[in-house]
Formats: structure tokens, sequence, C-alpha cells
């Protein structure tokens, strides 16, 4: 199919997209990498009537490490990640993931801040930001705002942001000593959307697991903190006893959606494995 007519403006600036934002409300929408959206456009499920291209605007790409955070630009695209070498230093969790974001393809032309602002319940980046306590900046012709990952993601694709927001930066805070963070997912081939993947991020100190957070993807309409199961692990030195009730808290946690291959008992089944997995590999 071809996409619906459109008329395209590029923004030299962030005020200028915010501008342009403000005088078309809801008619527009932002091209960031275009992965998702460009698809959307030829299946006419987007038909705005302006595209704001804010893919050249510099000062929205780029890693920078502060001291107590990471900070990435909302247009740094998923392979600048992957090859990032501040980040395999201190925040190896999330190069492993971009490794496994689709293809390379993709990876390089998608944006980290594009997969956050669309909140695919299936994407990896929207459950990484959960589960390492992400903030997030968003700016507007009002100002900038500072948006916490929890409460950010609202429902199938629908975000805290507000109109004439855009996604400016994404925070990470640095870990702290004896912070450990896993990651994992189960597809049907590699480079498919996942059956279920989480992300655990946790201090291990005298053997036993701190400030345990625990965020799913894949499994419902939007990325999930496990609450009971981070209840369940926490304090605990990740044995049996604590993988078996954190686990069985996973029934309250998550609520999987079936689809044409997973009935909804198969992915609470394998997120029950993949946790068990991924605590594992804290303690390895």
């Amino acid at each position: 199919m071809k996409a619906p007519p459109f008329a395209y403006r590029r923004a030299e600036n962030l005020t200028a997209a915010c501008a342009l934002l403000d005088a078309h409300g809801g008619n527009a929408r932002i091209l960031a990498g275009g992965q998702s959206l460009i698809p959307t456009l030829n299946l006419r499920l987007s038909q705005p009537e302006l595209l704001i291209d804010i893919s050249q605007i510099a000062d929205l790409r780029g890693i920078r490490v502060g001291a107590n955070e990471v900070v990435i630009g909302a247009l740094t695209r998923h392979v600048d990640i992957e090859r990032s070498a501040d980040l395999a230093r201190l925040c190896p969790t999330l190069v492993e993931a971009a490794r496994h974001i689709a293809h390379p393809a993709i990876r390089n032309r998608g944006t980290i801040g594009g997969s956050i602002a669309l909140a695919d319940p299936a994407a990896e980046w929207p459950a990484a930001a959960l589960a390492f306590n992400m903030t997030f900046t968003a700016a507007s012709s009002k100002g900038e705002r500072t948006l916490s990952a929890t409460g950010f993601f609202k429902g199938l694709y629908e975000t805290a942001l507000e109109p004439g927001e855009v996604l400016k930066s994404i925070h990470v805070p640095l870990p702290a000593a004896g912070g450990k963070a896993a990651f994992g997912e189960l597809t049907r081939r590699s480079g498919d959307y996942a059956i279920a993947g989480a992300f655990v991020n946790a201090n291990l100190s005298g053997g036993r697991l701190s400030g345990v957070r625990i965020a799913f993807f894949g499994v419902a309409t939007q990325p999930v903190l496990a609450v009971g199961a981070m209840q369940a692990l926490e304090g605990t030195g990740g044995d049996a006893a604590a993988l078996s009730a954190a686990r069985a808290r996973l029934e309250a946690d998550l609520d999987p959606i079936a689809d044409l291959y997973n009935s909804r008992a198969t992915k609470l089944h394998l997120s029950g494995v993949l946790l068990g997995r991924l605590v594992a590999k804290l303690f390895a």
C-alpha cells in the first residue's frame, strides 16, 4: 500500500519542532528514525496532515556520562547503544538488549526515543526504562519537564507525553556498588518480537538481593513492573523457595494476552521460566 498524502517539514532545532506541533496540533506526527511510523503510514493506520522531521537535530543525539547518570539523546540509534564503549562498561545489559532489537537494518535507523515515545508493549526499551528506573526529559514550547518511567506508560501505545511535547533525552541512573542486571527474551526466531521478555535489576550484597526491579515486555498492553515478584525476591538469596514464590506472584502481576501462536497460559509459564534464568544470571 501507499501512504496517504501529507505535508513534510524538516525542523532545524527543537524549538522549531515544538512550534510546528503547536501550529498543527493532533494533525502532525514526529518523524525520528521512522522504523515504526513509515510502516503505519503505508498501511494507512496513521494519516497525519504533516510529518515533522527531527532526524537532523544534532542536539538530540549522543551518549553522555555524568556524575550520577548516563544521558542518552532521544535520537540516539539502537546501533549507537549497541556499539557504545561507555554503556558496555557502565550498563552492559542495555548493550545486550540493543543487539536483540529486530534486525541490523532496523537498528541502523531506529531510535531509542522513538521506541519509548511509541510505547510498543513488545519493545525492549520501555521495559528497560522501568527496570532501571529511568527518567525522561520532554520539551515543548512551554519549556521542559522531567517524567519518571514509572507511570509514563499508560496503555497500548499511550504515554504521559502531552500534546506538543517531544521526548528530548533519556536518563539512566548509574548502578551502585553491587549493582546487578540481567536481560532475556524468548522468541520464535531471531529478530521476532518476544513471546516474553524481561529485565531484572537489583543490588547484590552478602548474597542477598535488594532494590529488586523486574520489568516484563511482550506479555501485556504495556510494559509491566512485576511488583509481586519483586517483593518475593527482595532480601532473599534467589534460592528455589524465593523463586517459587516469585513465579507464583506473576499470576497476579501479569495478564498475558494470547496471540496466534501462544496462549495466555503459555506466556505466563514462559515468563516464569525466564524469571528463573535471569535471577540465576544475577548470581553467576
